[in-house]
């Protein structure tokens, strides 16, 4: 088990570097934003840090939740800062992105989850940059379909709720999400018309029949857009990883995806749930 659990080379990670990178990482600095590039300890930071593109954070960096992957700090947030939808904005200009990420903390804190200020944010950069397209990652909102109506209705052109991992090992992991419930929300969302997308993390202890249980599910909910990656473990008190799978477990299970019928599928150690996002909004396009 302790050799099954040794990072494989595989899972090197590129140091950051570069003009672009540090271009990127002067803006979020310099505008007080928050990334989940940072937050989360995402592996691909430097390649997409590098490339020009950021996934944006917004309702603070503290979450009101403790799931035992997730590497973003969790206790009480800070208020709301309602200057926040127009500094995403302004940072989205002058990086002069063609495709613009958002995702957010859960805010159970808030009344309404924090939906108010998802929606001035997608406005506010849809506004400032009327050529910029958009992919959202929401939380659950604890189903409240008046919530994600807040969302769906500023019109991101994708939006995301990360199921994480199968049925059995859901409560294990993800503090107060459910399974179900975040079927549910993706079902709603692919129900008004959206382009719809969801991530699981491999390497927690899942079968492979519980994946295919799973994929079954989520397109019977009408996801289109799926990502699968390989959960690293963010400290010794987070979750173990169980399994490093290999890269040709990886691309057989994008095989079998398409084959279950998503028009997109992501699926490498590396792949994180915004991953070539850019990349999503156009084969969705053309499909």
């Amino acid at each position: 088990m302790e050799n099954r659990r040794r990072k494989p080379d595989w899972l090197k990670i590129r140091l950051p570097e570069g003009k672009t990178y540090q271009n990127v990482k002067g803006i979020v600095k310099e505008h007080k934003l928050h990334t989940i590039c940072s937050s989360g300890r995402c592996p691909n930071m430097a390649e997409c840090w590098g490339n020009g593109t950021a996934t944006f954070m917004i309702l603070g960096e503290i979450c009101t939740r403790s799931c035992k992957f997730c590497a973003t700090q969790s206790g009480k947030p800070l208020p709301v800062d309602f200057n926040e939808p127009k500094r995403i904005a302004n940072s989205v200009k002058l990086m002069n992105l063609k495709h613009c990420v958002v995702t957010s903390v859960d805010r159970d804190d808030l009344e309404d989850g924090g939906a108010e200020i998802w929606a001035q944010t997608i406005t506010e950069v849809k506004k400032e940059n009327p050529n910029t397209t958009m992919e959202v990652l929401v939380p659950d909102f604890d189903g409240k379909t008046e919530c994600l109506d807040k969302v769906i209705d500023a019109n991101p052109e994708i939006i995301s709720h990360n199921l994480e991992t199968v049925r059995r090992i859901t409560p294990e992991v993800r503090s107060r999400a459910k399974y179900d419930l975040s079927l549910e929300v993706l079902k709603y969302i692919a129900g008004r018309g959206v382009v719809t997308k969801t991530a699981l993390m491999l390497g927690l202890g899942e079968t492979k029949e519980e994946l295919m249980e799973t994929m079954d599910d989520l397109r019977n909910a009408g996801v289109e857009i799926l990502t699968l990656g390989q959960y690293l473990q963010p400290t010794k008190k987070h979750f173990e990883v169980q399994e490093y799978c290999h890269p040709d477990y990886f691309a057989e299970l994008k095989e079998i995806g398409l084959e279950k019928g998503f028009r997109v599928v992501e699926s490498a150690p590396m792949v994180r749930s915004s991953y070539h996002a850019e990349n999503h909004i156009r084969k969705t396009e053309t499909i």
